[in-house]
């Protein structure tokens, strides 16, 4: 048999499915046998077509999940909306999305919400209310959750890094300046004569850090999606700090003016589709205005759809303008993905150190990215793993 006949046939082994029925199913007759590949496109398609329909998420959710990402990986993008669109109805969730009793017997939590975000765009308008309201009650509660941490690491960090030896006298932080100077302590005064000030340079009215946070939203990076764009709305409520939110696949895309509503942001992204991240690095890089004084955190499993090289040498050019570059190539809580290894392992090499992250410890990776600490160094200290070449 030619190679053309086997893949012809092959093309009609997953249009008929398994089983006798087709004729041509190598276990039912000596046809033909599916590659791995194949299989797992045979499988994702079964789930969908072969056997009734059934109604309902109820505790299959977190399977319906992996479905979803499973025909992003298999499939293009074009047969990727047929499919999605079909689900709404097959697998029951547009008539979930339309009863309330039916989303009352479902767990709202991350992994729904990166469900709900995945079809966004083969919702109607009534089921896409629906969905807006689940993922605003998600999204309300990680941001009472991160929202404390997160204040409290940026703003210390900030007012840390700019901290001053000549303050102006309504920005001398005394309890620092007198613990810098009890060595001058004169026992007959009773009193620390200060021969050093610490201090604020300026007011926190003023932004003293550029964060700029750009997401690859290829379907596999959804559970960070959600978490970047909560951070993303509480970074955007501090004066001290400038926050630009940018999301890519081969187009990017500027979502910095939804910001102030993480549920915006979720519906203005569109998961799936291919990944330039070079493209995107290129935009966020015309944004460095203040390179000393900007953090650039690179949210992305590295599958790089452009051209890496070009990627490289623009990421080794940020890290030489004096801004600060981070990779991350999770921001979720179920742990590192997929990802491509050598991409990040030469990041790392070039000063842009790349590693998985979880929400609790984001805040305290920026206070480290803000006052220009080590941020590899950091990771390590904390038992996370930084992509490094072998």
């Amino acid at each position: 048999m030619s190679s053309q006949d086997e893949d012809r046939l092959t093309r009609w082994r997953l249009v008929l499915g398994g089983g006798d029925a087709d004729g041509i199913d190598g276990e039912n007759g000596g046809g033909i046998d599916l590659s791995k590949a194949d299989a797992a496109r045979d499988r994702v398609l079964g789930e969908l077509y072969d056997g009734p329909r059934r109604g309902g998420l109820g505790g299959s959710q977190p399977r319906v999940a992996r479905w979803l990402g499973d025909i992003r990986t298999y499939f293009p993008s074009s047969v990727v909306q047929v499919m999605q669109a079909d689900a709404m109805d097959r697998l029951g969730l547009k008539q979930m999305l339309l009863e309330p009793e039916l989303m009352a017997a479902v767990q709202p939590d991350v992994a729904l919400v990166s469900t709900l975000i995945t079809l966004n765009q083969v919702m109607d308008e009534q089921s896409r209310e629906t969905a807006r309201h689940v993922v605003r009650q998600v999204t309300d509660q990680l941001e009472e959750r991160l929202r404390r941490a997160t204040v409290q690491a940026v703003t210390g960090a900030v007012d840390r890094s700019s901290r001053t030896s000549r303050p102006r006298p309504a920005d001398i932080d005394w309890n620092r300046t007198i613990t810098a100077n009890l060595k001058h302590y004169q026992p007959d005064y009773r009193t620390v004569i200060p021969e050093r000030l610490v201090g604020y340079a300026r007011r926190q009215s003023q932004v003293q850090r550029d964060i700029i946070l750009c997401i690859d939203q290829s379907g596999s990076m959804a559970e960070s999606v959600v978490f970047a764009s909560v951070f993303g709305a509480v970074l955007a409520s501090l004066r001290s700090v400038r926050t630009r939110l940018v999301v890519f696949d081969t187009e990017v895309v500027d979502l910095t003016d939804e910001m102030q509503d993480p549920v915006d942001i979720l519906f203005g992204v569109q998961l799936g589709g291919g990944t330039d991240i070079n493209r995107a690095v290129t935009y966020c890089q015309s944004l460095i205005e203040r390179p000393e004084n900007t953090v650039f955190v690179l949210i992305s499993d590295l599958f790089e759809g452009g051209v890496a090289e070009e990627l490289l040498d623009r990421s080794r050019s940020i890290v030489a303008s004096g801004a600060t570059m981070v990779s991350l190539l999770a921001l979720s809580d179920s742990g590192t993905p997929a990802f491509d290894a050598d991409l990040a392992a030469e990041l790392t090499g070039l000063g842009v150190p790349s590693f998985a992250c979880t929400p609790d410890l984001f805040p305290d990776l920026m206070a480290a990215a803000i006052e220009h600490r080590d941020v590899a160094e950091w990771a390590s200290s904390r038992d996370i793993p930084v992509a490094v070449t072998d």
